[in-house]
């Protein structure tokens, strides 16, 4: 028998919880996972820029490959500012972020964009290739900005990343054949992002020509 919200009243503890649908918790997860996928890549892109000179091929390389999972946390961070301005139960119930961490929520999503989208037309023009607009310098003040506002995402949440990603890593019985797909599928987006970003390095890491010649 269904209860009002077309949902057994067995099932209703699993919507609550976000395991049914995915819901807010399953969206948190893959935020999270993400999140630490970028952290790592981000880190490593930091350290080329101290040296690069000797590791601007891998800078570009790690530069188109974050364009992957960037979109995927993007694509997470929407999917749930949509859903809780829509209206949805759980979403809302789950509550928005704190308000300064919203304040910065669409900063580290434009910086994050003008970051990679400045790198990826430095890399298309090449060294020598004159323009109207100091794409350079739009890319170093971008990624300036990008420190700035993130530094302060990151701290905000880095203290959860634990948590969130243990509870999809340690093994639980699937309730009701629903929890196991659903963990299965946030892992799997997470592996299309980073092999979309794979793809778009290995073939644009030789642009790096333009700028060693």
């Amino acid at each position: 028998m269904t209860v009002a919200g077309g949902s057994t009243p067995v099932d209703a503890p699993l919507e609550r919880s976000g395991v049914s649908s995915g819901g807010p918790e399953g969206n948190e997860r893959l935020t999270a996972a993400t999140g630490a996928v970028l952290l790592v890549l981000f880190a490593v892109e930091g350290v080329t820029i101290l040296f690069l000179g000797q590791l601007l091929t891998l800078h570009f390389f790690v530069g188109l490959l974050l364009i992957g999972p960037v979109c995927l946390k993007i694509g997470s961070t929407g999917y749930r500012f949509y859903r809780y301005y829509t209206g949805s139960p759980a979403y809302r119930r789950k509550g928005p972020p704190a308000p300064l961490l919203r304040v910065l929520g669409p900063l580290v999503v434009a910086t994050s964009v003008a970051v990679l989208g400045t790198g990826v037309t430095l890399a298309l023009l090449g060294r020598g290739s004159p323009g109207p607009v100091p794409v350079l310098l739009l890319h170093k003040a971008s990624f300036i900005c990008w420190i700035a506002v993130t530094t302060v995402h990151v701290l905000a949440y880095l203290w959860r990343l634990p948590r969130l990603i243990g509870a999809d890593l340690r093994r639980r019985p699937a309730r009701h054949g629903i929890a196991a797909p659903r963990t299965a599928a946030r892992w799997s987006l997470l592996g299309l992002s980073l092999g979309g970003g794979l793809i778009i390095a290995l073939a644009g890491v030789h642009l790096v020509s333009g700028w060693t010649g």
